[in-house]
């Protein structure tokens, strides 16, 4: 059990005499921002003073006399309004550093409650280049689940690649249609990526054709209707003016909306946030770029139903059509191999990759059993099924026999749960399809899967330093390999110049690990939910909060170890070392070293692999302390010198195995 999960447990039994709502207060223990107020502090008491109606001061005197945390804390003192600052006991804290020294996982205890859970995470579509929006859920993924792989859970990783539906339509209407087949001999994937993209455009110019006129109607009437509203006297009574604002805001937002739909959305500076005059979207400006093109604008004119003709495309390789079916098994391994490709740069490795085609077959059961239970209902021709929380139903089949993405992911919690029986299934998917997914959540427990955890582990959008989504000047949204390539070419510049005696082989092996540590990095330290601005520059930093500066940490403790004479740091830990911690930055740094085990505690809370980044950064942070503070090799002792060796190395093997939990190697120089 680690430190802060003892002193807490010991603390709910004090909590537990003077309220009947500890959980809450306990979570308000938590390790000082500063040392100058010892190692952890409890700011319950200041809440509970509140509630129970007594000054904080005395319920924290009152915590402080019935707490039993002798064998732990060296001292317990009440401070200013009423906090509760707690110091480690240097013997006890001795004694952690010492399991850690001679355990594998660094004293973490697995867990005494394992859980079986899946990791849903990645999941691109195979027929298209992975782009930039894939690293976000194929990083924190994999964390999440080597994460919960560590602590003792049992976990299965799953891909649930698109490997089936209407992208396949297109494609193969593309390939019968517009295909150069000389560009596929060579590059079939991305022959069949273009003609993908090409189709969708094809698809969205008729739709905007046919949308124009009709939302060019409604801006003129909603435009008339502003205008005789302004025209109109204002009136003088208050509550009237005020229904009369709220009306004109109504009326101006709907002009605004179908604007926006017509001709785009107006950009603003980033900096100003001024209008730039410039639009982006829109359905004119698309309608224009392709009637500009005489080429695109002729297949555009050839293939007037080529929506209907891709529905009739995929509709004909569910059934089984022989010709689509072949194309079908054609194209999947090489796009397959492609994608494989990215994993193995990401070094990221799944136990199932289980596509959308593998549950074709089970989809008409699913509708058929909703159907048995009384849990779907024909409306207006299709399946639906009705649930309290959502205002809309869910559809499992359309009206001309169609199943669609919510009947898949049905079909995959019912293999999941019969093949597995997990307690717990977790989608790494990003905050745009939130609301698809507490739909599915409520349709599983209605099916009868209320025991099982569903969490939809929402992330959000990586964006360009303009503080836009981040894509090419064309538009598109950047490749996924372009994006390692520049990363590890950045970083292969950088390890040039910080070490010109680098041989060929030890450049090559800095820029890999560098640079993809770096591109992981650079996600899993921010807040999931929130999006971040892509920055190579600042991403490979060697300073602030990177991988590269953690990765240098670790290197800088081998750079210790070999100017010592000690070529295997693994000898340290063959005979038993007496610590000494009296000088302020050994305290701090052997308090940073124990506290590995709470911050994997923690990033499991709401799985936010964030915090364990966190947590590596202030642990490097300590160790620069002690570095600059208290010499190793030249200590004052043999007894010293050996005590901060083994913090040295300590150090180093618990930044190895933090950074391996996210997915990110480290090498021994850089």
């Amino acid at each position: 059990m680690n430190a802060l999960t003892e002193i807490k447990s010991r603390f709910a039994k004090a909590l537990g005499e003077l309220t009947d709502d500890p959980a809450s207060l306990i979570d308000m223990i938590r390790p000082t921002q500063s040392a100058d107020h010892g190692d952890y502090q409890a700011n319950c008491a200041m809440p509970l003073g509140k509630k129970i109606g007594k000054p904080p001061r005395e319920v924290a005197d009152s915590l402080v006399q019935a707490v039993e945390l002798a064998d732990i804390c060296t001292s317990v003192e009440v401070a200013g309004p009423g906090f509760i600052n707690l110091k480690l006991d240097e013997s006890w804290l001795k004694s952690k550093l010492s399991t850690a020294v001679s355990c594998d996982r660094l004293g973490v205890e697995p867990t005494a409650s394992p859980l079986k859970y899946v990791v849903d995470f990645s999941s691109p579509n195979i027929a298209k280049e992975m782009h930039v929006g894939h690293i976000r859920s194929t990083v924190i993924g994999d964390a999440i689940s080597k994460i919960l792989k560590f602590v003792g859970h049992d976990v299965i990783t799953d891909n649930h690649l698109g490997d089936w539906g209407t992208q396949f339509g297109m494609i193969m209407y593309g390939y019968k249609n517009f295909c150069d087949q000389d560009a596929y001999a060579k590059e079939p994937v991305k022959e069949l990526g273009r003609l993908y993209k090409y189709v969708r455009k094809l698809m969205d110019y008729h739709s905007a054709v046919e949308k124009l006129p009709q939302l060019k109607e409604a801006l003129t009437t909603a435009q008339s209707e502003l205008e005789a509203f302004d025209a109109q006297p204002k009136p003088d009574d208050k509550s009237a003016a005020k229904k009369a604002k709220k009306q004109r805001k109504g009326l101006d937002s709907k002009v605004k909306e179908l604007d926006e739909a017509i001709y785009g959305k107006i950009e603003f500076d980033q900096k100003t946030k001024k209008p730039t005059g410039e639009r982006s979207g829109g359905l004119q400006p698309l309608v224009e770029s392709i009637e500009a093109d005489a080429a695109v604008k002729a297949h555009a004119d050839a293939h007037p139903e080529i929506r209907t003709a891709v529905l009739t495309e995929t509709s004909k390789l569910h059934a089984g059509d022989e010709e689509n079916n072949r194309l079908w098994n054609e194209f999947l391994p090489g796009c397959r191999e492609e994608i494989q490709k990215v994993y193995d740069r990401l070094n990221v490795q799944f136990d199932y990759q289980l596509g959308e085609s593998f549950f074709h077959d089970l989809l008409g059961g699913v509708v058929e059993n909703f159907k048995a239970k009384g849990l779907c209902k024909e409306s207006e021709g299709a399946m639906c099924v009705f649930m309290e929380n959502h205002t809309t139903p869910m559809i499992i089949q359309k009206s001309d026999g169609a199943y669609l993405y919510s009947t898949t992911d049905l079909a995959t919690i019912k293999y999941r749960m019969d093949t597995w029986n997990p307690d717990a299934i977790l989608y790494v998917v990003d905050h745009r399809q939130s609301e698809h997914f507490d739909k599915l959540f409520d349709a599983a427990k209605f099916w009868g899967y209320e025991q099982t955890e569903f969490n939809h582990v929402k992330f959000g959008t990586v964006l360009g330093e303009d503080g836009k989504p981040f894509k090419t000047r064309s538009g598109d949204a950047v490749g996924l390999e372009g994006l390692l390539d520049q990363a590890e070419s950045r970083a292969m510049q950088i390890a040039i110049d910080q070490n010109e005696d680098l041989t060929e082989d030890q450049q090559t092996t800095i820029a890999h690990v560098v640079g993809i540590g770096g591109l992981k990095y650079a996600d899993l330290s921010i807040a999931r939910t929130s999006d971040y601005k892509f920055s190579y520059k600042q991403m490979l930093n060697l300073k602030g909060n990177t991988a590269t500066y953690l990765q240098y940490g670790y290197a800088r403790v081998f750079g210790i170890m070999r100017k010592g004479g000690i070529d295997d740091p693994a000898t340290l830990r063959e005979k038993p070392v007496e610590f000494v911690l009296d000088h302020p930055s050994e305290h701090g740094l052997a308090v940073s070293l124990i506290r590995f085990g709470e911050s994997l505690d923690e990033a499991l809370v709401d799985y936010k692999p964030n915090l364990l980044a966190n947590y590596l950064y202030d642990l490097s942070g300590a160790f620069n302390q002690f570095f600059n503070n208290c010499p190793v090799l030249k200590a004052e002792s043999e007894e010293l010198k050996l005590s901060r060796l083994q913090l040295c190395d300590l150090t180093a093997r618990t930044l190895k195995t933090g950074l391996g939990l996210l997915g990110i190697e480290v090498i021994e120089q850089m």
